[in-house]
């Protein structure tokens, strides 16, 4: 089994832990990774994670800009097995087909639910009550392959995209490296997956993150939660974008006030009328402003001077 050739294929930081648990348990003969992307105001040429984690070990890594196209380097690599997670590209069928194992995925959801990209935000934002990690056989047409094994997660009320995030990366390798030993002694009974209960974590998208108040406070609460801390929920004030990081339910109601409206500003936070009752941020960051708590925003500016105000 230490002799089985793993091409490990991902992205993010959300696939370190599986990389890292792979490279400790099996023999690890070639990463693929998106190409180094421009990062920040200064647009530095940026390894993804998964990258450097190669580095680390000194494992080959691969980078092509269409892999549907460019693929032979992992063939030549002779794997055995294809593990990816949070890769980024459409992976041909020859990969899928050609390892003796085949390729499998670390997906982020209890598949069928959330196929997709942003499942994680999701799960969040759409007010799931459980979610995990499906470990499923690689298939052309998106996170639609048979699944393998699945280990669910209760989301809190407090759990943010980061929280969450960071509780299915680590879930994600522990249950891999617990599927994979029944994988090859083929011990396990792959399972379809109902095509009745689909549904869909799509990318993130500049529309996805604007806050809308007319909608109920519970929902734009868990908008606010399901992009913490990226990409960041936000409403444009006075022209320029507030990025909301946290908010909680508030009791009042204002029957008479646009929504939107800055109703009352204290150390407890910005209270906006949001479908007619009340939603208190907590936790902003103004354009061109660091991050902080709103209480701490208020040790230097007039809390008055934002009263009246409609956040758009």
């Amino acid at each position: 089994m230490d002799k089985l050739r793993v091409v490990f294929m991902g992205t993010p930081v959300f696939a370190v832990p599986i990389l890292e648990g792979l490279i400790k348990n099996y023999q690890v003969v070639g990463v693929v990774s998106q190409p180094d992307k421009k990062i920040g105001r200064k647009q530095v040429l940026t390894p993804t994670p998964i990258k450097e984690v190669s580095a680390l070990y000194n494992i080959p890594i691969f980078q092509p800009v269409n892999i549907r196209k460019d693929y032979k380097t992992i063939l030549d690599w002779k794997p055995d097995l294809i593990v990816t997670c949070a890769y980024g590209q459409i992976i041909p069928n020859i990969l899928l087909d050609t390892p003796k194992y085949h390729a499998i995925n670390v997906h982020a959801s209890l598949l069928p639910k959330l196929r997709g990209g942003a499942p994680i935000h999701h799960a969040i934002i759409d007010g799931y009550q459980k979610t995990g990690i499906t470990i499923m056989y690689m298939s052309e047409k998106m996170d639609a392959g048979d699944i393998l094994a699945q280990k669910e997660i209760e989301i809190t009320s407090h759990d943010t995209m980061g929280s969450l995030h960071d509780k299915l990366s680590q879930l994600g390798k522990d249950l891999l490296l617990e599927t994979l030993p029944k994988l090859l002694d083929h011990s396990i009974e792959p399972i379809k997956q109902d095509k009745q209960e689909v549904t869909y974590g799509y990318n993130i998208t500049k529309e996805d993150e604007k806050i809308d108040f007319n909608k109920p406070k519970e929902v734009v609460e868990r908008l606010i939660r399901g992009l913490n801390p990226v990409p960041g929920a936000y409403a444009l004030m006075n022209g320029k974008r507030l990025k909301v990081y946290a908010a909680k339910i508030g009791h009042r109601f204002y029957p008479n006030t646009p929504n939107g409206t800055i109703a009352e500003v204290s150390e407890d936070g910005i209270s906006v009328v949001c479908n007619h009752e009340e939603i208190i941020l907590t936790d902003i960051a103004i354009e061109g402003k660091k991050r902080c708590l709103v209480r701490e925003y208020l040790h230097g500016n007039d809390p008055s001077k934002l009263l009246g105000i409609v956040l758009e």
